[in-house]
C-alpha cells in the first residue's frame, strides 16, 4: 500500500485503488493524448481515473494546467499560465463526440489572471460540445469567478444541467486550505446557481481536522442556498508539500454522513472514502 506522508503511516485497506488499465481506459488516455486535452484525472491525481476511464468518462479540464491560485489541497500546477488557447472547446467537443460520452464534466483551473476570469471561455465550451453533442448532458465545476455576478451568468446561460461549485471543507478551515476563495463567497456562488433554476452541486473533503459539528453546519449552508446534491470524500495529500492527512475517515462514517445529508433534504448525497465531486457525476443529472 501506499504510504502517507504523515508520521510514515500506510493507507488503511479501504482507500486501495485499482490499477488503471482496460480497453476503455486506454482509448479515452490516447483520446485525451491525440487532441492535446487536460483531464482534472490526471492533472488532480485522481484515485478513480480507472473506474471512470474504463466507464468511457472523463472530466476534462479547460483553460490550461497552470492555476493562478496555490490551494493546499490541491495537485494541480500553480503559477502564470499559458494564453487562452481559442481552439480547446473544439477539440474537447470533437473528443467528447469520439469517445460518445453521454455526459460530460468540465472543470477548469482559476484563470485570476483574465478580466472575466475566463467565464466567456467557458460559454463557449459550453455551446460547443452542445452543437456537436445534442444528445450528451454537461455537469460544469466552476471556481469562483470572484463572485463576479455577470461572469456565473455567462455559464449559467449556456445551460449545462449541472452546475457544480466545491466548499472544500468547512468554515473554520478554509483560510488555511483554499488561497483565494472564500466560503461564504462560495455560497454565494451556489445560491445564483440554484436561484436559476439549474441543479446546484457542492462537494468537501475530510480527513483535515473538521469536527462533525461542521460537517452537518456544512450541509445545513448548502441546503439554506438551494444546493441540493453534495460529494464527500477522503482527503489524500498530493505530495509531501501539501497538508497532511489528519484523519482517515472509515467508510462507516462515511455511509453516516450520507444518511445524515439525505435526511436533512439532499436529493442527492455521494459520499464513500474514494468519491471525487465529479464521480458517477452522471446519477446527479435528474437530481433537481
Amino acid at each position: 500500500m501506499e504510504a502517507d506522508n504523515k508520521k510514515g503511516r500506510r493507507l488503511p485497506r479501504w482507500m486501495k485503488m485499482q490499477m488503471p488499465k482496460g480497453e476503455s481506459y486506454s482509448k479515452v488516455k490516447n483520446t485525451v493524448k491525440k487532441y492535446n486535452l487536460h483531464t482534472i484525472c490526471t492533472s488532480g491525481n485522481c484515485p478513480n481515473i480507472g473506474d471512470c476511464w474504463n466507464r468511457g468518462t472523463a472530466t476534462f479540464m479547460i483553460l490550461g494546467e497552470i492555476c493562478t491560485r496555490s490551494c493546499k489541497f490541491c495537485g494541480v500546477k500553480t503559477g502564470k499560465p499559458l494564453p487562452v488557447d481559442w481552439d480547446e472547446p473544439n477539440r474537447i467537443a470533437e473528443s467528447v463526440k469520439l469517445m460518445n460520452v453521454k455526459h460530460c464534466v468540465i472543470t477548469s483551473v482559476d484563470r485570476d489572471d483574465l478580466e472575466d476570469g475566463g467565464s466567456e471561455f467557458w460559454s463557449a465550451t459550453i455551446k460547443k460540445i452542445k452543437e456537436i453533442n445534442p444528445s450528451t448532458t454537461i455537469e460544469t465545476l466552476i471556481p469562483d469567478f470572484d463572485n463576479v455576478k455577470e461572469d456565473i451568468q455567462k455559464v449559467i446561460d449556456a445551460k449545462p444541467e449541472v452546475i457544480s461549485h466545491n466548499l472544500e471543507t468547512v468554515p473554520r478551515l478554509t483560510p488555511q486550505i483554499r488561497s483565494r476563495a472564500q466560503y461564504n463567497r462560495s455560497l454565494q456562488v451556489l445560491k445564483q446557481i440554484a436561484e436559476s433554476g439549474v441543479v446546484a452541486k457542492s462537494g468537501i473533503m475530510l480527513g483535515l481536522g473538521e469536527k462533525h459539528e461542521e460537517i452537518l453546519q456544512v450541509m445545513d449552508d448548502l441546503l439554506a442556498v438551494g444546493c441540493k446534491v453534495m460529494t464527500i470524500g477522503q482527503y489524500l495529500a498530493p505530495s509531501s508539500n501539501h497538508l497532511p492527512v489528519e484523519e482517515y475517515v472509515t467508510p462507516e462514517k462515511f455511509e453516516e454522513y450520507k444518511t445524515i445529508g439525505l435526511e436533512k433534504g439532499f436529493k442527492f448525497v455521494e459520499s464513500s472514502p474514494l468519491v471525487r465531486s465529479s464521480y458517477r457525476a452522471e446519477n446527479h443529472i435528474c437530481s433537481h
